[in-house]
């Protein structure tokens, strides 16, 4: 009873994130704080800190899909360990469905009985157990992931099993390239690491510019608060600092 209702459970779609309470909470104090920092340093108004708390639903977007990117990049990772672990247990001479089990211990031991791919292939131990068909179980992982090497593979390896195709060689020719992918991938993050902490820097120096010069030269910024001419000019610059923060994120943000 105990794996049939497990097999019941609500599985991840990763591609739509929910924060945790903590990650909510924190987000939320993030948001707070950024809308308190635009109404001060660019308008010194505390009326304009509250009106810009109608951006915080967009913030959140925002940030959900950072969350959800992040979390998909992990789950690419770890699955390209779990086809290396597969196999390798084919090679070793397991059926591809113990191979798969085989596979959960692995993942175990390397991330944790909470890693994201142990309790994906935890659903699938489980679900061998009850009957279910391999292949429409990587189909259905694939179809939640958002991750095309996942995606393929479940179609590759469905197709290959239902033709008799030889499932060692194909999962073996996967795993190498899911591998190479990855590799390059991992040395295009170390190569633009600096880069994107860079930009993330440079994306708080105005407000520590103006914080300097508020706190070293009082009133050098009056002319441009309380009247529509400094208004306009600082709603322009805003503008101007959310556009270059969004294209910086989007530079740094290499795909293969």
């Amino acid at each position: 009873m105990r794996q049939e209702s497990a097999l019941h459970e609500k599985k991840v779609d990763y591609s739509n994130y929910h924060f945790t309470p903590a990650e909510l909470v924190l987000n939320l104090l993030i948001g707070l704080i950024l809308a308190w920092a635009i109404g001060h340093f660019f308008y010194d108004s505390l009326i304009v800190s509250v009106g810009a708390l109608a951006a915080l639903p967009w913030f959140l977007r925002y940030r959900r899909k950072d969350y959800g990117r992040r979390r998909r990049d992990e789950l690419k990772l770890q699955f390209k360990d779990a086809v290396t672990s597969i196999s390798s247990n084919q090679k070793a001479g397991y059926s591809i469905e113990n191979a798969f089990r085989e596979a959960w211990k692995d993942m175990v031991l390397l991330y944790g009985a909470r890693s994201i791919m142990a309790r994906e292939l935890d659903y699938v131990r489980r679900g061998l157990d009850n009957n279910l068909i391999l292949e429409q179980m990587l189909l259905e992982l694939g179809d939640r992931s958002g991750v095309d090497d996942i995606r393929q593979f479940g179609e590759v390896f469905a197709v290959a099993k239902r033709n008799g195709g030889n499932l060692t060689e194909i999962i073996e020719m996967t795993a190498e390239v899911i591998e190479e992918k990855t590799d390059v991938e991992s040395e295009i993050a170390v190569m633009i690491s600096s880069r994107r902490m860079e930009s993330n820097v440079m994306s708080l120096v105005p407000f520590f510019m103006i914080l300097y010069m508020d706190m070293t030269s009082e009133g050098f910024f009056d002319a441009l608060y309380h009247n529509v001419a400094g208004i306009a000019i600082m709603s322009i610059c805003l503008a101007i600092y959310v556009s270059a923060y969004l294209i910086s994120q989007r530079l740094v943000d290499i795909r293969i």
